[in-house]
């Protein structure tokens, strides 16, 4: 046994509006020897995710804030380094929520071994085999319940969820998939690597005055990221009986002032349709049955993942304040040591 220095990202204050680095501090923390019961844990990789954003308001949300003066907490994979438990020997990859620290040392309880995939470097595990792909997968199956020959509009389609999402529609049989993104660059990528049909840049127009060349047979499904605009624009396009899955609202997370609703709700009662928003908590059970299609999947090569790395624990802030501003292309993760 040994003591271990562990660096980690702290929230010492809630941000008003857009985070700032001074929102946050990089501390150092002293782990002693282990106590029966724990493991020592050497993080590879720890998760970037737009909803740690909501976490830094005091508000009443499905998560409690973040805590002032206490390390972020959020995904994480890394190897256990040194260990009490025998079910958790030296070696083994474990996935924790213990977040934003280069080691982590808890009961073994908090952490999921999980197993190496060949040819799959470890932060798949917190992307596309893992949180992001299984929360895709979570929206379009239970959600918007898809159906073979459905029409899918994805909103931050060249995010982390949406390039999941739109690759698991067109394997769960989608007929058209169609996704928005915020540069010409992610458009191509959009059409050209992750499957889908058609896509728009947002910035060039309004997404409104974009969407309905794209759906000419109208959207049966809308997996929504970003809420505003985006969910308007869909609202005007939604076949009857349409189904809308509301996993985030990522244009209104910086908002000083209250985000304006939608102006055409109404189609919702005209047309019958179903918005239903989730999070990934009361969805637990369905891990097992996303794991079987997405193991098959991407050992039959269907499965296309982009990931945007930043290096080093201390960046963790920069990683955060880039996907907020849509620098990333599919997962942001942070990388620690080799």
């Amino acid at each position: 046994m040994s003591h271990a220095v562990s660096i980690q990202v702290q929230l010492v204050r809630r941000p008003s509006g857009w985070p700032v680095p001074e929102d946050f501090r990089t501390t150092e923390v002293t782990y002693g020897d282990l106590a029966p019961g724990q493991v020592r844990v050497a993080n590879a990789f720890v998760s970037v995710d737009p909803y740690m954003r909501g976490r830094m308001n005091d508000v009443k949300s499905y998560a409690p804030p973040y805590a002032l003066g206490e390390t972020m907490t959020g995904g994480a994979v890394g190897r256990v380094v040194e260990t009490t438990v025998e079910d958790l020997p030296v070696g083994t990859v474990v996935l924790h929520q213990h977040g934003w620290r280069d080691v982590a040392q808890e009961d073994a309880g908090t952490f999921r071994a999980v197993a190496e995939v060949a040819g799959a470097p470890l932060s798949l595990h917190l992307g596309i085999l893992g949180m992001t792909g299984l929360t895709g997968y979570v929206g379009l199956t239970a959600i918007a319940r898809i159906q073979p020959g459905d029409t899918v509009f994805v909103s931050g389609a060249a995010g982390a969820v949406g390039t999941a999402a739109g690759q698991i529609a067109r394997l769960l049989g989608a007929s058209r998939v169609v996704g928005s993104a915020g540069s010409a660059e992610k458009v191509a990528l959009l059409t050209k690597r992750y499957g889908y049909d058609a896509a728009l840049n947002y910035r060039d127009a309004p997404v409104r005055e974009q969407l309905p060349a794209l759906v000419p047979g109208g959207v049966d499904v809308f997996f929504d990221n970003v809420g505003g605009d985006h969910l308007e624009a869909a609202l005007d396009a939604m076949n009857p009986g349409g189904r809308i899955a509301l996993c985030g609202a990522i244009a209104g997370y910086n908002s000083t002032e209250r985000t304006p609703g939608p102006d055409n709700l109404s189609n919702a009662i005209t047309r019958g349709l179903t918005l239903q928003g989730f999070t990934l908590g009361g969805y637990g059970h369905l891990a097992p049955e996303f794991a079987e299609h997405m193991t098959g999947w991407f050992a039959d090569g269907r499965i296309a993942y982009d990931e945007t790395v930043v290096d080093g624990i201390e960046n963790a802030v920069d990683a955060l304040l880039g996907m907020m501003r849509g620098e990333n292309t599919g997962k942001m993760v942070v990388a620690i040591g080799s």
